[in-house]
């Protein structure tokens, strides 16, 4: 039996949680599992909530010497250094785009089960999260645009769940909206004039070598018209863009307001928290027994193991 360790993120304004104690609740071996003290402060569970409901509280220290850390985000610099060889990190990884990230799991030999890679039935398992980028990062973003939508055209790239929670909120504040999906990139280059807010909520090809929108484009663009990058890749879609703090979200290109804030759904934590505390509790027994392999999700979403890479997309653009 392996013991589950739930840290708290050290990553700005990262205040999602992976587990709140109703779902603990439901779990075999909820006596495996340990929290940082006040991780549902933010919440507003107390670790007795997290004790009533079969778990233990204790330090960060207690809590990262588990064999398996479970924690939303990747771990900070700060946190890496509590972390041992080979233990098992749960939670988004990105490491295909991450050398760094990759690097350190390879030289601890540990193992990474990544969560942008949970596939069920064809559907993201964190699907809802996604749809929440998209609505936190309009609902955040329009205030430093200073207009009410309701004059306003806006032209959405993507047709995916953060396409889906962007265009909920755009249409409920007025906006008219207009799709573009992946065949459309050259149509959305010729039009991109017309709009007033363009929303990039792509899952981008990595290994795309070409720009979504390149400089020039966005020189086509009304001044004080503005982008919001829910994607967030630098420079991989959008060639003026790069990621930015939610505490200082928003600059300006050749006159247009972008706004690119990372990890848009902590604005929107609570909610957030209930719907990832759904899905990973699915798999918290299976993680606990080290059944990972024999569950289908979880098996794939191993792309690192025991310092070695199985997901080749790691290498293949890490090395390219």
């Amino acid at each position: 039996m392996k013991e589950i360790g739930f840290v708290i993120s050290h990553k700005e304004n990262e205040k999602r949680r992976a587990l709140i104690p109703e779902d603990i609740e439901k779990l075999k071996f909820a006596d495996k599992l340990w929290f940082e003290k006040g991780y549902g402060d933010i919440l507003g569970y107390s670790d007795s909530d997290y004790l009533r409901a079969g778990a233990h509280v204790g330090s960060a220290k207690e809590v990262y010497a588990k064999e398996v850390i479970c924690n939303p985000k990747f771990p900070e610099t700060d946190e890496r250094s509590l972390l041992s060889k080979e233990q098992v990190i749960f939670g988004w990884i990105h490491a295909v785009q991450g050398k760094e990230i990759t690097d350190f799991l390879m030289n601890r030999n540990m193992t990474a089960i990544a969560w942008e890679d949970m596939f069920e039935k064809g559907r993201h398992v964190f699907w809802r999260n996604n749809e929440l980028s998209g609505e936190a990062a309009v609902i955040h973003a329009i205030p430093f645009f200073g207009r009410s939508l309701y004059d306003c055209r806006a032209a959405v790239i993507g047709r995916g769940n953060a396409a889906l929670g962007a265009i909920r909120i755009l249409e409920r504040l007025g906006a008219s909206v207009r799709v573009y999906n992946r065949r459309m990139e050259q149509l959305l280059r010729d039009e991109i004039s017309s709009y007033d807010i363009v929303v990039n909520a792509v899952l981008w090809d990595v290994f795309r070598n070409d720009r979504l929108l390149y400089k020039d484009d966005i020189k086509k663009m009304r001044k004080g018209s503005m982008i919001i990058d829910i994607s967030c890749n630098h420079t991989m879609e959008l060639e003026t863009s790069h990621p930015t703090p939610i505490s200082d979200p928003v600059y300006v290109v050749n006159g247009v307001l972008h706004y690119s804030a990372d990890h848009t759904p902590s604005l929107l934590w609570k909610t957030a928290t209930e719907s990832i505390s759904k899905e990973v509790s699915r798999f918290i027994d299976i993680i606990v027994e080290g059944k990972e392999k024999d569950d289908p999700v979880l098996r794939e979403a191993i792309i690192i193991e025991k310092g070695k890479i199985i997901d080749q997309r790691i290498s293949r653009f890490q090395n390219r």
